[in-house]
């Protein structure tokens, strides 16, 4: 048998021995190599969604420059272009447009089968870090309602002093003081930062608290988190030189100085919006004027624009605004009512306690 003959019957042998191939279903995965890798889809995805670069890269936590590359790697990939740019947006060319439907449709469907194979839902959790004392004394009691509204959903809820690193950590939102800057975040304004001398009836009574220079008498209840509320609180009232700014105990959250002042050891200078509960039952009383505004330094629900991707961070922000809606439609006059009772209650304590 000649060369080409024995090369020839090789060959055919190969082809009928050679496991048989598949032809590849509608309902199976193509040849790796015909798909677009995932971080170009997912900065084309973005982009086309916002119709902006910018907003696409702070969704993603990159910058413009990184889209902007991820975009043009899909672009070389597919040979086609996915955008016509213009100084204030991107603008999908048709092909773009017909992809961008595409591709919606099967990340949307990726991230749904990874869940449920996982059998966990992301979305359904919300990570929200703020203070002790604004989650005990004002978020927590509210939670109720939340829970009844948004029965699937989890609520993640931590405390701490510190400062919240968003690119570190795996936190949606937080509750922070500041002045209404948040460096590269979103924020929205809660509650008013009023703060008012408060102590126990008991406590009231026993020093006979009525004025402001009566405090000169009386232990200061400091936090180590709000360093100068007293000092501030004094000038406004008129009583620097009168009373001791920073004489006293100091605790590290205003929870644990309402605390002692509960226990009748002193005065807290707290913000009424979360004492107000405790001013209207009367198991805190306010000792003397003046209510002191610290304006736009309060308290803000602070998260990056990015998060807003988690539908559980959305709709604890809307029930949290809701809230605070709720709390600046309450009467005024019925505010003022409550607490003028309270100064009336703490007046009766007082006469009581000095005939005894």
């Amino acid at each position: 048998m000649g060369l080409l003959s024995t090369w020839f019957c090789a060959t055919l042998n190969l082809k009928i021995n050679a496991p048989k191939q598949r032809s590849v279903g509608c309902n199976e995965i193509p040849r790796m190599r015909t798909l677009p890798p995932l971080n170009p889809l997912r900065a084309f995805e973005a982009a086309a969604r916002h119709k902006s670069i910018r907003k696409a890269a702070e969704e993603l936590g990159v910058t413009s420059g990184a889209v902007s590359r991820q975009v043009k790697v899909l672009e070389e990939f597919l040979g086609i272009a996915m955008f016509r740019r213009s100084p204030s947006e991107v603008i999908l060319t048709a092909e773009g447009e017909q992809y961008f439907q595409i591709v919606t449709v099967h990340l949307h469907a990726l991230a749904e089968g990874t869940n449920i194979l996982t059998g966990y839902k992301d979305e359904q959790i919300v990570r929200i870090r703020a203070y002790t004392t604004f989650a005990a004394k004002w978020l927590i009691p509210r939670t109720k309602s939340f829970y009844l509204e948004n029965p699937n959903t989890e609520l993640r809820l931590t405390t701490s002093l510190e400062g919240v690193d968003f690119e570190r950590e795996n936190i949606d939102a937080a509750i922070r003081l500041c002045d209404g800057s948040y460096p590269g975040c979103e924020i929205d304004r809660l509650v008013a930062n009023d703060l008012t001398p408060l102590c126990s009836p008991q406590y009231a009574a026993e020093h006979g608290l009525r004025t402001g220079r009566d405090l000169a008498r009386v232990r200061f209840l400091h936090t180590v988190a709000r360093p100068d509320d007293w000092r501030l609180w004094i000038e406004a009232a008129g009583l620097t030189g009168v009373v001791d700014a920073h004489g006293g105990p100091k605790f590290a959250s205003s929870l644990l100085a309402y605390q002692a002042a509960m226990g009748n050891q002193g005065v807290l200078l707290g913000p009424i919006a979360l004492f107000r509960d405790d001013i209207q039952q009367g198991t805190l009383v306010q000792v003397c004027d003046p209510v002191v505004s610290r304006g736009n330094f309060t308290y803000y629900f602070v998260y990056p624009r990015s998060r807003l991707r988690n539908p559980a961070l959305r709709r604890f922000r809307s029930w949290l605004l809701r809230q605070i809606e709720d709390e600046m439609g309450l009467d005024a006059k019925q505010g003022a009512k409550a607490i003028l009772q309270c100064r009336h209650d703490q007046s009766l304590i007082t006469d009581e306690w000095n005939w005894r």
